[in-house]
């Protein structure tokens, strides 16, 4: 079985978030992560790996310093590593993500493609099942369990307060949630090997069936109006009631807020 995973370098939200004048985020000068929701589908791919002798190999796209989160994923156990970067993919939207993302694929050979569900810095949910309707597979989304029926995945599809049991042949694509798992650690050892092996790095010239008008800024129909860091909020109304006078006024906020 052979299993590529995508992931994503985001910002550490703790650390502060920076823009750039276009509105596009300053990922150069930003603290990062691996991605929540992405770190819970590359485990998914590592126990497929215990399980079933898998290969994995993790594919972002990004800045040189995206290469960091590859070397986590290897050291985690993936096999493979591959970097997607170019100057003519930067300030892509989520369409012109999942367009590069997928040219990358077509040149590899899978069974199965998990990503994240959504990413902590866009919140789209879109990026996985472009790729899959992009490479013409059909995608399970928001997985909270996936299991390997023969040539088959069978996925615990998160609803509401409920799931849906979902089968699907492979190839096939997976949107994995933060809680499908608790990620293993790096271990030393891997740590060691992940920043002794070669990351592949392709750029523009490497993708396969992708447009020039797909691409990049210039192919992302999502323009961003404005952008800006969080706004504090002012401080609250503060009174001093009896018990019952501040039942009645709370009563009175909410039905001003249309809450009851």
């Amino acid at each position: 079985m052979k299993i590529v995973v995508c992931v994503k370098q985001v910002p550490d939200t703790k650390g502060g978030v920076k823009f750039n004048p276009d509105g596009t985020l300053d990922r150069a000068a930003m603290l990062t992560i691996m991605n929540p929701d992405d770190k819970a589908g590359l485990e998914a791919a590592l126990r497929l790996k215990d399980q079933y002798g898998a290969e994995v190999t993790v594919v972002t796209m990004g800045l040189p310093k995206a290469e960091e989160v590859l070397r986590e994923a290897m050291a985690m156990g993936a096999d493979k590593g591959i970097l997607v970067t170019d100057r003519v993919l930067g300030g892509a939207d989520t369409w012109a993500t999942s367009q590069t993302l997928a040219g990358a694929i077509r040149n590899l050979d899978y069974d199965l493609i998990i990503t994240g569900r959504q990413a902590i810095d866009g919140d789209t949910a879109q990026v996985g099942p472009q790729i899959s309707e992009h490479l013409g597979i059909p995608v399970i989304s928001y997985a909270q369990k996936i299991e390997i029926e023969g040539d088959s995945v069978v996925v615990e599809r998160q609803y509401d307060d409920r799931y849906h049991v979902l089968k699907a042949k492979m190839p096939c694509l997976v949107t994995a949630l933060a809680e499908l798992n608790e990620p293993r650690y790096m271990t030393p050892g891997g740590i060691f090997d992940a920043y002794n092996a070669e990351i592949t790095v392709w750029g523009r010239a490497d993708l396969k069936d992708v447009e020039d008008s797909n691409l990049g800024l210039k192919g992302s129909p999502t323009q961003i109006a404005k952008a800006s860091d969080k706004v504090r909020k002012g401080q609250g109304e503060k009174v001093t009631l009896d018990p019952t006078e501040s039942v009645a006024y709370i009563m009175n906020k909410l039905k001003e807020k249309h809450v009851i």
